[in-house]
């Protein structure tokens, strides 16, 4: 197995983990937070779809989905262009309003589809090339895509353990 098949694995099973968060779920359970502090479904779900968007595009040097798809107006949340939720105040995740889990699917479907095609044409040596010399040290693409990998599984399990509070308040 090379590199390049592990980490299209591990993207499969974000999508799986998204698709099966969001399967069923109204407005009423997307938009539930448990405390005035909290993230609800629908933006775990959404940022984690931003960051996939963002890091990805930027790596590759490739447009972000979000932008040249149109999702930013389709989603038409009233915040800037490029925000992926990073730093996001209550208010800030309040504004993360869907009027149906497709839509989040829908964006989410064609990120992963962008992911995918790069990851497909991925050779290991690119893996060592600096993608980020922000931090020391710099960032590696490899070191990059597992970054991401990682930060949206944690994202899509805390969405997975909200759905689960959501539905056992309602029963």
């Amino acid at each position: 197995m090379h590199a390049k098949d592990i980490l299209i694995d591990g993207y499969g099973r974000i999508r799986e983990e998204v698709h099966a968060v969001l399967d069923g779920l109204g407005p009423e359970e997307l938009h539930h937070r448990p405390a005035p502090d909290a993230n609800s479904v629908a933006w775990l779900v959404w940022h984690l779809t931003r960051v996939q968007d963002d890091h990805i595009a930027d790596a590759f040097d490739l447009d972000q989905v979000w932008l040249a798809q149109d999702w930013q107006k389709r989603f038409g949340l009233g915040l800037p262009r490029h925000d992926t939720g990073y730093g996001h105040t209550p208010a800030q995740v309040a504004k993360v309003r869907v009027e149906s889990a497709g839509l989040l699917t829908g964006y989410y479907d064609a990120v992963h589809e962008q992911t995918l095609g790069v990851l497909r044409t991925l050779a290991a040596k690119e893996l060592e090339r600096i993608v980020d010399e922000r931090w020391d040290p710099p960032v590696s693409l490899g070191v990059r895509l597992v970054s991401v990998l990682s930060d949206d599984l944690q994202h899509v399990g805390q969405a997975a353990y909200l759905r689960g509070l959501v539905q056992s308040a309602a029963a």
